[in-house]
Order: structure tokens, then C-alpha cells, then sequence
């Protein structure tokens, strides 16, 4: 259970801006044993290898969408197998994707849009998931997108909370910029995506990820064919300011 202490709004204040040691600090002081931390694949490695400083063993879940690089798989492997963790690899459900894949295909998105697909591939097994936590870390930072510009060190994710709980989101990377992450994974010699060095920044599916040309966003590789105020899958769209998601 979360400390009956924590107060959402006090804890908000005293975070900003601070750095992600600071952050997770606070996350693990209140939550302890009912937080888990998510790995994407890319450049998350950095909180992955930080939280697990602060607390070896820590729980570190990841979504297998089933349509990843291998260079993501192996790179996945190289965290599980370097860092004292303990990793989860999340699924969809195989009848809701059987359906899916049944009734529109395997590049449905490209037509109507990426919602659907990650709903099944990403959300609905992030929801399984934090569904037995308190609280969670992202990756998340400020720079990443135009949706993101706001994003907090700590917040309600009114996304995934319920009625009958509550379930509080923690940024530690939040005010780093893509050359800080890059700055303490070279300083640490930590694994990353063979992607990266590729072409590739952000990384997602296979079929909705490409290279980014020099000068360009790190997101305008993600769902290209998308306007960029709709580049959220969902795992964090519900925390965005409405006057920035496209909603």
C-alpha cells in the first residue's frame, strides 16, 4: 500500500525540477514494493540503471507488443541479463489480437489510425498491469514531444486510476533533455538499442518506427503518416493537457 502520508500536491512541488535521483528517491521512499518501473526498450535503460542502484531488484516491467525489431529483443535480454532487476516481458491478449488481425489485418493503422492496434498490443496489458501497483516510472521527458511540453516529475495518472484507486505516475527524466539521457548512458557505458546507431531515436513497433533525418524531431519517426499532436499511444495520452494532445 502507498503511505497514508503521501499528498499529491505537496510532493508535486517539492519534485520540480529536481533531478531524477531526487525522483525516484521519493517514488521508492512512498511506495516501495507497489511501484514498478517501465522499460520501453530505448533510451528508459538510464532510469532502469538508476532505480536499480537505489534498489537492487527492483520490479521492471516491459510490453512485447510482437511487433518489435530483434534489435529491440536482444537489446531487452541485455538489460534483463546486466542490471539486478526483475523483469516482466507483458503480452496482449492472444484472443483479442487473433480477433483483430482477423477482422482488419496487420496494418490496419495505416488507414485508420494507430489507436486501435496499441490499445490491444500496448494498453490493455499496461492496464493489467498497473492495475497491481500503487504507483510507476516512465521515461518520460519534456522534450519529446509537443504533448509533453507540461509533463510533471509526479502525477495522478488519470489514465489508469480508478474509482476505487488511485495510481500515481513518477518522471524522473522528466526536465533532462535527449543529450542528458545520452550523456549518462555514455558516462556509465550502459547496452542500448543497435537501432540508435541506425538512424533511429525513438523506437516503438516495427511497422511504426523509421528513421529520423538530421534536424528533425525524435518523434517524427513515430506513426509518420499521423499529425504530430496525435503521436501518444495511449499509455500516457489521458495526462496530457487537452490544448496539446489533439483531443
Amino acid at each position: 500500500m502507498s503511505n497514508p502520508l503521501f499528498d499529491l500536491d505537496t510532493l508535486k512541488a517539492e519534485l520540480a525540477d529536481h533531478n531524477p535521483r531526487a525522483v525516484l528517491s521519493a517514488a521508492l521512499e512512498y511506495f516501495g514494493n507497489n511501484l514498478a518501473v517501465s522499460f520501453s526498450g530505448a533510451e528508459d535503460v538510464a532510469v532502469v540503471h538508476l532505480a536499480s542502484r537505489l534498489k537492487p531488484g527492483i520490479n521492471v516491467f516491459c510490453l512485447d507488443t510482437g511487433r518489435l525489431h530483434p534489435e529491440t529483443y536482444r537489446f531487452i535480454e541485455k538489460v534483463r541479463e546486466q542490471f539486478d532487476i526483475n523483469l516482466e516481458v507483458l503480452n496482449p491478449s492472444s484472443q483479442e489480437l487473433e480477433n483483430f488481425v482477423r477482422a482488419k489485418g496487420l496494418f490496419s493503422f495505416y488507414q485508420d489510425g494507430h489507436t486501435e492496434c496499441c490499445g490491444i498490443r500496448k494498453v490493455a496489458p499496461l492496464r493489467r498491469k498497473l492495475a497491481t501497483v500503487g504507483a510507476w516510472v516512465t521515461g518520460q521527458r519534456r522534450d519529446q514531444n509537443p504533448t509533453r511540453s507540461d509533463l510533471e516529475e509526479v502525477e495522478l495518472d488519470t489514465t489508469f486510476s480508478t474509482p476505487e484507486k488511485s495510481l500515481y505516475k513518477f518522471n524522473p527524466m522528466a526536465k533532462w533533455t535527449s543529450a542528458q539521457v545520452w550523456d549518462y548512458i555514455e558516462a556509465y557505458e550502459l547496452p542500448y538499442n543497435e537501432l540508435h546507431t541506425k538512424g533511429f531515436i525513438s523506437i516503438g513497433c516495427e511497422p511504426c518506427t523509421r528513421t529520423v533525418l538530421p534536424n528533425q524531431h525524435e518523434r517524427s519517426g513515430r506513426w509518420w503518416w499521423e499529425d504530430a499532436t496525435k503521436k501518444e499511444c495511449g499509455l500516457h495520452a489521458g495526462n496530457l493537457h487537452e490544448s496539446s494532445n489533439g483531443h
